[in-house]
């Protein structure tokens, strides 16, 4: 298996590959555990389609977290805890989103977080719907790969304050659903993917952009015909799909 910067490159090149559209310019951040107590996050101002190993930044999720215990920090106060969380000083500061990671690898029960912002989730996210179309399945893969429920949060400034956000979100998912969230709907933003691996990322915001994409299509039909609460709950605990699930994320 390839080293996690270079699986972290490869993830983050196609999250930024340009016929996807999932994010333009300096648009979207990547992560990826490196160790107990530290991980890998995109540089502030990289681009996804073309970063290189260089532009991806080791900081410790713990000095992170504890930063987070302050919910109160100026923009000033923000940018000096970001050069401070960096494992290697000399390294490019990292993404204003690295506590949004650091919340995702602490307490969403993954080990790579992928965010980007697709022409398909914005069309809907920054509508008047908001994430509501995505709060009722309309078919069986997007909840065998994207969840049962996603996780919603309304839009906030981003970066220090949307961390403290995305923490009590996927808390409350977590009361309400017993485990974390794999899609958290950032509304007027864009997703957040929590994943087990670079590859069970990437399939996810796959699947995510195609239930987008339906869903924009289905507007000329009269709109979307949700599964019924039974059906969904039926696929979310057939055997067989806990079977491909487990089969997909073996092929990472």
């Amino acid at each position: 298996m390839k080293p996690v910067i270079e699986q972290l490159v490869d993830l983050s090149h196609g999250f930024g590959l340009e016929q996807r559209a999932w994010a333009v310019l300096g648009e979207g951040n990547t992560s990826a555990r490196k160790s107990e107590d530290s991980f890998l996050v995109k540089a502030s101002g990289s681009r996804l389609g073309n970063a290189s190993a260089s532009d991806f930044t080791e900081v410790s999720l713990s000095k992170a977290l504890r930063f987070l215990e302050n919910e109160d920090l100026s923009d000033e106060a923000v940018q000096s805890a970001l050069a401070e969380i960096q494992v290697n000083p000399g390294d490019k500061l990292p993404s204003v989103e690295t506590f949004v990671h650091a919340v995702c690898l602490a307490e969403g029960a993954c080990d790579w977080v992928g965010h980007g912002h697709p022409i398909s989730v914005l069309s809907i996210l920054c509508s008047q719907a908001g994430a509501k179309p995505y709060l009722q399945p309309i078919f069986p893969d997007a909840i065998v790969m994207c969840g049962r429920h996603v996780a919603v949060v309304p839009y906030i400034d981003p970066g220090f304050k949307l961390a403290l956000a995305v923490r009590q979100s996927i808390r409350d998912f977590e009361r309400q659903n017993g485990q974390p969230p794999k899609v958290i709907l950032l509304e007027n933003h864009g997703p957040f993917i929590l994943g087990k691996s670079a590859l069970d990322v990437e399939n996810t915001m796959i699947m995510l952009d195609k239930w987008s994409k339906i869903l924009v299509a289905n507007q000329a039909f009269g709109g979307a015909n949700p599964m019924s609460t039974i059906e969904a709950d039926r696929i979310e605990n057939r055997l067989d799909e806990a079977y491909r699930r487990k089969r997909l994320l073996e092929k990472s």
